[in-house]
């Protein structure tokens, strides 16, 4: 999976599409990403003896083939490649050709 955590990404499709928003959490083996202020949903919380009932709003997870990361300097989505500099591997934006790290 070429997306990792802390990566800027954009919604493609779906009720969020056009969004931008950082990765949260990746799901490698799932193929999902969860990324903030995308695909949020409502959770009501019963009430216990310690803390009283609400409604939560929490990031679900969103399919990897729905998001594209974000290139911050060209303003616009690029696919990710990967190759060797230095004898270190790195990724970097192929639309711009920017390193990302």
């Amino acid at each position: 999976m070429k997306i990792k955590k802390d990566d800027t990404v954009i919604v493609l499709t779906g009720k969020d599409k056009g969004k931008t928003g950082k990765v949260i959490k990746a799901m490698p083996k799932e193929g999902r990403v969860i990324v903030e202020g995308v695909n949020v949903q409502t959770k009501h919380q019963k009430q216990t003896r310690k803390a009283p009932a609400e409604i939560k709003h929490q990031e679900g997870p969103v399919d990897i083939s729905n998001v594209m990361y974000y290139d911050a300097k060209a303003k616009k989505p690029s696919r990710i490649g990967y190759k060797e500099e230095n004898g270190k591997k790195v990724r970097y934006a192929k639309a711009t050709g920017n390193i990302i790290d």
